[in-house]
C-alpha cells in the first residue's frame, strides 16, 4: 500500500496552524473562574486577534489565495477593502449593520454567510434600584449622574467595538450620550471585558450604580444579588434600533434567579462567519468542508458539540440576516 503525505510546504504550513492553535494550551494560558456560569475560563497572555493569510508564491498554479481574520467591525473593514477573505465576527448584528450599511463603516458591504456558530447573548441595561431609573429615557429626563461601567468609549472603540458602538447607538436613541453623564456629574468606569473583576467588585462594594454590556453570563446575576434591576428597550428607542437592523432579544426572568419578569432587550447571539458576495462558490462550499472536517476540535460558546446542522439553522443562539453564499447553501442543503 502506497504511503501517503502532504506536500512539503503544505507539511510546514500545516504544522504552523495546528502549532499556533496549540499555544493556546501550554504555559502561556491559565484558567479564571466565570462565577455567573460556574465554569473555569482559560485566558493567555496569547494575543487573540486573528489575521492569517496563505498566499501563493512564485508561479505556483491553480493556487488559490486565503486570509482569514476575527474579530469585529475592524475586520468586516478588511474584507470591504478586500485586504481579507473571511471573517468570523461577534455578534451577527455587527454584520448585520455592515451589511445594511448603518454601522460605523458606513456603507452597505456585499456580505454573504458562510456560517454561524452558536453563542447565545443580549445587552444588558442594568441600574441599580437606588437610581429610582426605570428607563434608558428617564436618565436624559433627570440628568442621573450613573456611576456606569462599560466597555472603552474611546473614538478608536465607536468605529472598531460592536459594543462601544451598541452602548452609543442606544443612548443615543434615547437621548443622550456617554459625554452627557459626564457632564451630569456622573463617572465611566471602563473595563477591558464583560467578565472583568473591577465591575464585579465595583458591584459588589456599591462604586457602580449601572452597567450597560454585553457578556450578561458573566455580570447579570451579580448585578441581580446586589440590587440591580434591568431597562427594558422598546418603544421609540427599539424601533430607531430595529431600522438599523438590531434584533430585538428578551432576557427571560428564567434566566437569572430574582427577575421578576422578562425584559425586552437588544440580541447580541451568534458569531459568523462571513465574505464578500464575489467568492467564488466552489471556495465557499470548501469553507464549509473545512468546518466539517474540524468541527470536533473547533471550540463552542455553549459547551455543546458543534452540530454542522445548526450552523446554518438561524436559531435563538446562531442567529443570521445576511445570506448564506450560495456556495455554503448548497454544502448544507446536501448535508
Amino acid at each position: 500500500m502506497a504511503k501517503e503525505r502532504y506536500n512539503a510546504a503544505v507539511q510546514r504550513v500545516k504544522g504552523f496552524l495546528e502549532m499556533a492553535s496549540g499555544l493556546y494550551e501550554t504555559s502561556l494560558s491559565y484558567q479564571t473562574r466565570r462565577a455567573a456560569e460556574g465554569v473555569l475560563q482559560t485566558d493567555s497572555r496569547l494575543g487573540y486577534s486573528l489575521q492569517l493569510s496563505l498566499l501563493r508564491r512564485g508561479k505556483q498554479e491553480n493556487c488559490i489565495t486565503l486570509s482569514f481574520a476575527a474579530d469585529s467591525f475592524r475586520e468586516l473593514k478588511l474584507l470591504a477593502e478586500g485586504k481579507v477573505s473571511v471573517a468570523w465576527i461577534n455578534p451577527s448584528a455587527s454584520v448585520t449593520l455592515a451589511y445594511k450599511g448603518t454601522g460605523p463603516i458606513g456603507r452597505p458591504i456585499p456580505l454573504r454567510t458562510i456560517a454561524v456558530f452558536p453563542s447565545w447573548d443580549v445587552m444588558g441595561f442594568a441600574v441599580h434600584e437606588s437610581t429610582g431609573v426605570t428607563t434608558l429615557e428617564q436618565i436624559k429626563k433627570e440628568r442621573v449622574p450613573l456611576r456606569l461601567s462599560s466597555g472603552p468609549t474611546g473614538a478608536r472603540e465607536m468605529i472598531e467595538s460592536p459594543v462601544t458602538f451598541m452602548v452609543h447607538t442606544a443612548l443615543k436613541a434615547a437621548g443622550f450620550t456617554v459625554g452627557d453623564i459626564r457632564k451630569w456629574g456622573g463617572k465611566i468606569h471602563e473595563v477591558s471585558r464583560p467578565s472583568h473583576p473591577d465591575r464585579r467588585t465595583g458591584i459588589e462594594k456599591g462604586t457602580i450604580n449601572a452597567v450597560f454590556d454585553e457578556g450578561i453570563k458573566s455580570w447579570g446575576q451579580t448585578a441581580l444579588d446586589h440590587g440591580f434591576r434591568y431597562l427594558p428597550i422598546e418603544g421609540a428607542v427599539l424601533r430607531r434600533l430595529k431600522a438599523m437592523g438590531y434584533r430585538p432579544g428578551i432576557l427571560r426572568k428564567t434566566y437569572f434567579k430574582g427577575m421578576k419578569g422578562n425584559i425586552p432587550t437588544i440580541d447580541f447571539s451568534g458569531w459568523p462567519m462571513v465574505v464578500r458576495a464575489d467568492m467564488p462558490n466552489d471556495i465557499a462550499y470548501a469553507l464549509c468542508e473545512a468546518l466539517e472536517v474540524r468541527r470536533k476540535v473547533i471550540p463552542t460558546d455553549n459547551f455543546k458539540p458543534l452540530r454542522i446542522s445548526q450552523l446554518c439553522a438561524n436559531d435563538a443562539e446562531a442567529p443570521f440576516d445576511v445570506p448564506l453564499h450560495p456556495g455554503a447553501k448548497r454544502f448544507f442543503r446536501e448535508r
